[in-house]
């Protein structure tokens, strides 16, 4: 198939990518490089079934594809927060311009939506049935409220156009090539320790998490797009939960630091639970995650050691 992976130059987009043209897809890759980069992408520069396009999913593109994955928006608090509007118009209007184009060529459509759409959860775990506890006019509603809106309009466009779409909501992934500034937990943990710096923690850390290795989300992914006759919204994550002050010690018991834990303010809105529901995920797609977090986490401390030492080709 022809396939259009938005926001494929970043950290999901690009293994996205890699695995379709392994399995011998022909796959457009856009991408405008606010968060993305082309050094996650370089190894598929050279290959034939690879076409990259720098472009925004704001303004509209006319494209022959089979398949679209929208995962273009910022997704980490600091990049999403630098523009806020900017994140909105992403998510919004780069969903009505890909569901446009999906119209037009018959496409079917994947949107990559979050577990932010949740909110604070006020139901633990969360269920793809709970519609969520979210501050409509706080500082991270930009990429949550904006989130919510485009699966709004991918049911709309569903309901009033016969767009043939699917919707996952991705919980806190990880892997090679999140980028380094983007200040989530993982990236920010392994790179603390690395280099011998205080490891930051906000709150108490009793605040929890769950996390999901890139290549199980991949397949996840692709699993609900190749789903006959099941929309979603269906979550995609690791149910392994843990706090962040439990996550920050086994950081720095795999690399071996010597990095102190230090404690800074809870940021406004940040949501004190965070696990997924796969029930649903189990029953229509047959996935759940298969590499452990111990595996996962000695991948990515490998990878971020790499680019501090200068040599990432990964």
């Amino acid at each position: 198939m022809r396939i259009l992976v938005t926001g494929g130059a970043g950290f999901i987009g690009s293994h996205l990518c890699e695995r379709l043209v392994g399995e011998g897809h022909d796959v457009i890759c856009l991408d405008n490089f606010f968060t993305g980069n082309k050094r996650n992408i370089e190894p598929l520069l050279d290959n034939h079934r690879f076409e990259l396009i720098r472009h925004d999913i704001v303004e509209p593109i006319l494209l022959e594809v089979d398949q679209i994955y929208n995962l273009a928006c910022p997704a980490s608090p600091i990049h999403y927060q630098y523009n806020p509007v900017k994140t909105v118009k992403t998510s919004v209007m780069g969903s009505i311009n890909m569901l446009g184009l999906a119209k037009r060529v018959r496409a079917r459509i994947l949107q990559a939506s979050t577990s932010e759409i949740y909110g604070d959860p006020k139901i633990h775990p969360q269920t793809e049935d709970y519609w969520g506890n979210v501050n409509p006019i706080g500082v991270r509603s930009c990429y949550d409220e904006g989130k919510r809106v485009a699966e709004t309009l991918m049911m709309d466009y569903h309901r009033q156009n016969g767009v043939d779409v699917r919707i996952i909501r991705i919980f806190n992934t990880y892997g090679p090539r999140m980028a380094e500034n983007d200040g989530r937990v993982v990236s920010n943990f392994v790179l603390q320790a690395l280099k011998g710096e205080d490891i930051t923690v906000y709150g108490k850390g009793k605040q929890t998490r769950s996390f999901c290795y890139v290549s199980d989300l991949v397949d996840g992914m692709i699993r609900m797009m190749n789903c006959p006759g099941f929309i979603g919204p269906v979550n995609l994550g690791n149910p392994a939960e843990t706090t962040i002050l439990e996550f920050a010690e086994r950081i720095i018991a795999l690399t071996g630091s010597k990095s102190k834990i230090v404690f800074k303010p809870l940021p406004a809105d940040d949501p004190k639970q965070r696990q997924p529901n796969i029930d649903l995920a189990k029953t229509k797609l047959d996935w759940e995650p298969r590499v452990a977090v111990e595996d996962g986490l000695k991948q990515t401390i490998d990878y971020f050691a790499s680019i501090i030492n200068g040599n990432c080709c990964k």
